[in-house]
């Protein structure tokens, strides 16, 4: 009866799927409650998918059997496998918004309310979309479902809790919040490119073949690279696309505040990774793991590498100082406006962590720990003719300190508008010995 994925959920009656996944919902917590009573194990995630389908199923049939002695036509088939796959999408998936989600041409979903949505596609257009939900409120209860089914913990979302960041199952980020604004708020940014290489940031139109070549060399070369952007300007695809050059036979920790790298997925490149996710205190303000102490964390998993998703506060310093201790090659992204600017936001951070690092000491830290940063800008010239564009606009190396952090921008935009060299590489043999074959310094800019 049920196809599962795949088989398409516009058209069909949503109140009618609501009300069906309520049985559904309702019949699977009695469940638990029995599992939970009789001392068994809970269903692993896997396993209570299927008893879902099963139940789903079981609710189809009690429906159709009211319909027929109600004298009413029963669903068809294929309606029934509609309604099917949008129980089981308002139950483990992402309800009204899977047909978004599952739309590889979709970028970005902007939800301001249940029935104002916003999307954003990779050519650049930003359409207004039919509504996801019936109401505001059923709008919180499809988050409240992603929130409790989606990651390492459920997650709660509500007055006490009005903020939420997720990684959906396909690997987009999610962050809503409901309670700071007149009506809940959600934007969803896809993930569209999950096992990527530098080599399909080329083809994309991201970094020339020989930047790709300098990071290639840079990571193996076990270089500290911070990549520095705007949001959405594509930092987190590039940090996949450089953890995938680092070699299958290293141990890597990642650490994220929620899960989003993805890294563990594919046992071909990474084999031996561990995924920490921030976790957030209980209702008691207990039970709450930061990032910080994350990061302090990995350092006693006997990483090869630790991969930090993005920094945006205290686990800044901890991380500089894993850094600078020898844990060498570690990947990391921040927000920023020009790869000079990620400097003072290191050091606006550092100074609001619990070590209150003054900014010269945090620019010496910086100086012995970070030796590249990767700057992206994303462009949009749909209204001019072109699409959506994310560009490596700059690489600077970090060369030490006096009084500031002292760097040089070995990659900068020519006159054409081309990434191309521009200085020398202070660690140039390293990256040589890494497989790296630098053009002729007559080619600098």
């Amino acid at each position: 009866m049920m196809r599962g994925h795949g088989v398409s959920v516009v058209g069909v009656d949503h109140l009618l799927v609501r009300r069906l996944r309520a049985q559904v919902a309702e019949r699977l917590n009695e469940q638990r409650r029995r599992d939970s009573v009789s001392g068994r194990a809970p269903m692993n995630g896997e396993d209570e998918r299927q008893y879902a389908r099963s139940l789903i199923v079981q609710v189809l049939e009690d429906f159709a059997r009211t319909e027929i002695s109600e004298g009413r036509p029963p669903l068809s088939s294929e309606d029934e496998e509609r309604v099917a796959a949008a129980i089981h999408a308002a139950l483990f998936g992402v309800g009204r918004l899977q047909p978004l989600i599952e739309d590889p041409e979709v970028e970005n979903i902007d939800i301001n309310g249940h029935d104002r949505v916003f999307v954003g596609y990779s050519d650049g257009r930003e359409e207004l979309h039919h509504p996801v939900a019936d109401s505001d409120e059923e709008l919180v209860e499809l988050i409240q479902v992603l929130a409790a089914n989606v990651g390492l913990t459920s997650r709660p979302f509500d007055a006490a809790n009005p903020q939420l960041d997720l990684r959906l199952p396909d690997g987009s980020r999610l962050s809503a919040v409901m309670g700071v604004c007149s009506r809940p708020s959600v934007s969803i940014r896809r993930s569209r490119l999950g096992k990527v290489s530098l080599n399909d940031l080329v083809g994309t139109g991201t970094m020339p073949p020989d930047v790709a070549d300098f990071l290639r060399a840079a990571v193996r070369a076990r270089k500290n690279i911070m990549i520095a952007g705007a949001t959405n300007s594509g930092k987190t695809t590039l940090l996949r696309a450089l953890a995938n050059e680092i070699p299958p036979v290293e141990r890597l920790v990642t650490v994220e505040r929620a899960l989003e790298l993805g890294l563990d997925a594919f046992a071909d490149l990474h084999p031996n990774v561990v995924a920490f996710e921030e976790r957030l205190p209980n209702s008691e303000g207990l039970g709450g793991v930061s990032m910080a102490d994350l990061v302090r964390r990995s350092l006693r998993m006997n990483p090869s590498r630790v991969v930090v998703g993005e920094v945006l506060g205290d686990e800044i310093v901890t991380m500089l100082n894993a850094m600078s201790q020898g844990n060498d090659g570690s990947l990391s992204t921040i927000h920023a406006n020009s790869a000079t600017e990620v400097f003072n936001r290191i050091s606006t951070y550092a100074l609001q962590a619990r070590e209150n690092l003054p900014v010269e000491a945090t620019h010496m830290l910086i100086a012995g720990s970070i030796n590249f940063v990767v700057f992206l800008r994303k462009r949009n010239d749909y209204q001019a003719g072109g699409g959506l564009a994310r560009r490596v606009e700059s690489i600077r190396e970090v060369t030490g300190i006096d009084g500031r952090v002292l760097s040089s921008e070995v990659f900068a935009l020519g006159h054409a508008g081309q990434l191309a060299p521009h200085a020398p590489i202070s660690c140039l043999d390293d990256l040589v010995d890494a497989g790296y074959a630098p053009l002729p310094e007559g080619r600098w800019g």
